[in-house]
């Protein structure tokens, strides 16, 4: 495999956008995956990793589409019958609607298979566990068990690790990193509901906005409702 070539997730969103930063910033050939899967804001999402990814000067994207997902259901994400909830205390006791069953999995088992593909030696994903919303699949021990699927499910040749650059940051040193790597924050976007100007109340949106005001900082998106 090429040890300093990568496939870095972007979502399109901070934590993503800050972990393409990273991932340039250790030297890393970088190829850009992002997913549709059926999300509320999938068109406004797929315009940020294109701005995103046209800053970075990335050529070599992938564009999947696993609109399964929605069919499959049970996350408000997907599904518009189901409320988005609106929390003021982050990160909530339990999970939110706003997980999508099992996701990160089926995200990881398409750039491992474009990594074995490409030779790429590490995947680069924007997961937070500490500051985030609890879902399940960004945890520190969901990536450590699934760099043993990798192992155990590739080529014997194949060696391929998935990083986790900002898994321990909260929002706050997020934005704090993001600035000082010139990570573009104004091609991002984050919002759950929204796709023109976001919705300031969502669990995502108000992560963002609290990390932005710790930072000290101003968040370059506009927002229709700011608490």
């Amino acid at each position: 495999m090429h040890n300093k070539r990568s496939i870095v997730l972007v979502s399109g969103g901070l934590d993503s956008c800050l972990t393409a930063a990273v991932a340039q910033q250790q030297g890393y050939e970088m190829a850009f995956l992002h997913v549709n899967y059926g999300q509320r804001t999938e068109l406004r999402e797929l315009k940020a990793f294109k701005d995103i990814a046209n800053h970075y000067k990335v050529s070599q994207q992938l564009v999947a589409d696993i609109s399964y997902l929605k069919a499959i259901g049970g996350s408000s994400l997907v599904d518009r019958n189901m409320p988005i909830e609106q929390h003021q205390q982050l990160p909530g006791t339990t999970i939110p609607s706003t997980y999508v069953p099992f996701r990160n999995t089926h995200l990881l088992a398409i750039a491992t298979s474009w990594a074995e593909t490409i030779q790429a030696g590490t995947i680069f994903i924007g997961a937070v566990e500490e500051d985030s919303s609890g879902y399940p699949d960004c945890r520190s021990d969901f990536f450590s068990t699934f760099n043993q699927l990798i192992d155990k499910g590739t080529r014997p040749e194949t060696q391929i690790t998935i990083k986790t650059p900002i898994i321990t940051l909260r929002k706050k040193d997020i934005v704090l990193k993001a600035i000082t790597l010139k990570a573009p924050l104004h091609l991002t976007w984050s919002c759950y509901e929204k796709s023109r100007k976001a919705c300031g109340v969502c669990d995502s949106c108000m992560l963002r906005l609290r990390g932005f005001k710790e930072a000290g900082a101003e968040d370059p998106i506009p927002y229709v409702s700011v608490r």
